[in-house]
């Protein structure tokens, strides 16, 4: 199994910006989907940004532009860099890995709090 732990939250003013990061405790190597996913309160987890072992990316609309998701697959990295944050941004995040062959073997993190101020 895939032990995965997020980084980086924390406060930050409307307009700036934030890194997160996410690491694999165990090997997952290239063959997992690694995503970001938040969740603000009283709202659904949506997906933020994805990222292939070939480097193809998938981005939420609202996000697009502004956040940038990043994989080192020799360290068992995922990064977000955030920049023109803005306070709906304001969630918990969740990194996420998926199998590229069985949808079903799916992991996720313990998530990072993200307060953006206005």
């Amino acid at each position: 199994q895939v032990q995965l732990v997020e980084s980086g939250g924390g406060l930050v003013q409307a307009g700036g910006s934030l890194r997160l990061s996410c690491a694999a405790s165990g090997s997952i190597f290239s063959i997992y989907i690694m995503g970001w996913y938040r969740q603000a309160p009283g709202k659904q987890r949506e997906l933020v940004a994805t990222i292939t072992h070939g480097g193809s990316t998938n981005y939420a609309d609202s996000v697009n532009g502004r956040f940038t998701i990043s994989r080192d697959n020799g360290k068992n990295t995922v990064d977000l860099q955030m920049n023109s944050l803005k306070p709906e941004d304001t969630a918990v995040y969740y990194c996420n890995a998926e199998h590229w062959m069985i949808p079903t073997r799916h992991y996720w993190g313990q998530g990072t709090q993200v307060t953006v101020s206005s």
